[in-house]
């Protein structure tokens, strides 16, 4: 893995804004700058760093934030012949490498919140602590008559998805790769793949939970799914509910942009107290 600057450009107030290349690829990064603790934002599948505005907005300068669009995603990040949730882990670390981040607090909604556990678990010098926003759920929602209807689903989307991308709002990847992409996410949510790392996460994590349905989902579905964390919680003290909010998932970060402050305040405190 490699990891670079290219062009960017800078304001009096440190906001550093840029390329970094990793792989054959290179990502959209945005940086505030500043002396806070660092705080790496996490996007959905197939979402982009706008969408952290009202969360940044409500923690403020007290803290350094930094976000980026993953591969494909955005108006800028680049194309990639690897899409893979690793692909998705290696970014973490070649963002904080570029920005010279040694220490980060992650925050990762939906897809954002599975790759802020993974990197919560594999990296516990590194960490500060995770918020995980309406993701990272221990529980087995794939088989195969979803597998089916998750490619019916982008096969469907597929025909206009041309027509948002150059507003950044729909990913530069196939209907197949998005499909694969969360596939592949249902694998690892299962509770034999993603329970183990919760319970081997030694860092604070606080979850922030939506209610109710969304896109794509069916009836309580949703709810369902988030019940898989109650195993979780009990195994490690670690990893505890901060919130339960009114919002749906696809709302959360607009309307609930201050529980999520609130959390990610909440971790950051516990990294102040231990020193």
């Amino acid at each position: 893995m490699t990891a670079q600057h290219t062009n960017h450009t800078e304001t009096k107030n440190t906001t550093w804004s840029g390329m970094v290349a990793v792989d054959d690829t290179a990502l959209a990064v945005t940086d505030s700058g500043g002396d806070g603790i660092p705080v790496l934002y996490l996007n959905g599948q197939f979402a982009t760093q706008g969408y952290w505005r009202k969360t940044i907005a409500e923690l403020g300068p007290g803290f350094r934030h930094i976000t980026y669009d993953e591969r494909a995603r955005g108006r800028k990040s680049k194309l990639s012949a690897d899409y893979s949730f690793e692909a998705a882990v290696r970014d973490v670390d070649a963002v904080l490498a570029a920005r010279g981040v040694d220490r980060a607090l992650v925050v990762g909604w939906s897809y954002g919140a599975v790759v802020g556990a993974h990197w919560a678990e594999r990296n516990p010098e590194r960490a500060i602590g995770a918020v995980l926003v309406d993701g990272a759920f221990p529980y087995d929602w794939l088989d195969d008559a979803m597998e089916q209807r998750i490619r019916t689903l982008f096969k469907r989307l597929s025909w206009f998805m041309p027509l948002m991308r150059p507003t950044g709002l729909a990913p530069r990847m196939t209907a197949a790769q998005q499909a694969e992409s969360n596939i592949e996410l249902g694998k690892l949510s299962r509770e034999s793949a993603l329970g183990p790392v919760l319970d081997a996460i030694t860092v604070p994590v606080r979850y922030v939970v939506a209610s109710g349905t969304s896109f794509g989902s069916k009836r309580d579905e949703q709810e369902k799914i988030r019940s898989g964390l109650d195993a979780a919680t009990t195994r490690n003290p670690n990893v505890r509910i901060g919130a339960k909010v009114p919002s749906n998932h696809g709302a959360i970060l607009r309307k609930d942009f201050r529980a999520i402050a609130d959390s990610v305040r909440e971790v950051a405190e516990l990294d102040q107290a231990g020193k």
